[in-house]
């Protein structure tokens, strides 16, 4: 059984809170600030197929 105390604790656990919405909003900053990837040029049109599991080509689809 620790024997540290319950609000040393409990001071730890909302250090931790803060710290984690720290970094979370650090992170949300940095999503917004980016900018969208390029668009692929020649791509294929539809779902992406590394997503979905397969690709397909003039009606013949395979799986990897």
């Amino acid at each position: 059984m620790s024997k540290t105390p319950k609000s040393v604790i409990a001071a730890r656990i909302a250090e931790a809170g803060k710290r984690a919405l720290a970094e979370a909003e650090a992170r949300r900053r940095s999503v917004t600030l980016e900018s969208p990837p390029p668009k692929e040029v020649g791509g294929r049109d539809g779902p992406e197929p590394t997503r979905y599991g397969d690709w397909e080509k003039k009606g013949l689809a395979t799986d990897f």
